[in-house]
């Protein structure tokens, strides 16, 4: 009998701690989820081609970026303040636009330090000499409908634009934006005479550049 009485208050004691455990084990358990997304925080990391086409957006892959970086592409000799191209990437995956002009440049991922840019990673790139191609009927007459293919670096600020054959690189007239459709029709003038659809690149470095033309007549 003394041991069976002796026996209840260890009982008592093993279940109250049982209960105990159990009580906390939620809070140590959320102790845990908390502490756990810190600790799986890696570096900054990019990754983009290294080669491409002078013009063309450039697509990088972004990983954990710190707060405020911004992407860029310089000259590999360019000091940290100083690039052709900045962005501040609002995606895991945003795209730069990249010079017109063939030569060697640096794709880079900085970060603002006491006002001044440093930079994190760097990542060689090249650019390709630059070319476009232009389908559309040689022959239409005046105020028709024009079905016009351009494909090129297809840079935001490219387009595809009807002319005079003497007009100058800037010249307006119709027009569409291989950025947003590399397929459009254009209405041909309505003054007959002799034309020209161009492929003209806007782009930092070159600006300006016609990398394709197309006679056109409007009979």
């Amino acid at each position: 009998m003394p041991i069976g009485k002796a026996s209840r208050p260890a009982g008592s004691l093993s279940r109250r701690a049982l209960l105990v455990a159990a009580g906390l084990w939620p809070v140590a358990a959320a102790a845990q989820k908390q502490q756990k997304p810190a600790s799986r925080l890696g570096q900054p990391a990019l990754s983009a081609a290294r080669s491409i086409m002078a013009g063309a957006p450039l697509s990088v892959f972004l990983t954990n970026p710190p707060p405020g970086a911004r992407l860029a592409i310089a000259r590999p000799d360019d000091p940290a303040d100083r690039a052709i191209v900045v962005l501040q990437p609002k995606s895991s995956v945003p795209a730069l636009q990249t010079p017109g002009a063939v030569g060697a440049y640096e794709l880079r991922l900085t970060v603002e330090k006491d006002g001044v840019p440093r930079i994190l990673l760097r990542q060689p790139l090249a650019t390709t000499e630059p070319g476009a191609t232009l389908a559309a009927p040689s022959r239409v007459s005046p105020g028709q409908a024009l079905p016009v293919r351009g494909i090129g670096p297809n840079g935001e600020q490219d387009r595809v634009v009807l002319v005079r054959p003497d007009a100058p690189a800037d010249a307006d007239g119709p027009r569409f934006f291989p950025a947003e459709n590399v397929e459009a029709t254009l209405e041909a003038p309505d003054m007959p005479g002799d034309y020209e659809l161009r492929y003209v690149m806007h782009a930092p470095v070159s600006g300006l550049a016609i990398l394709a033309r197309r006679p056109l007549s409007v009979e």
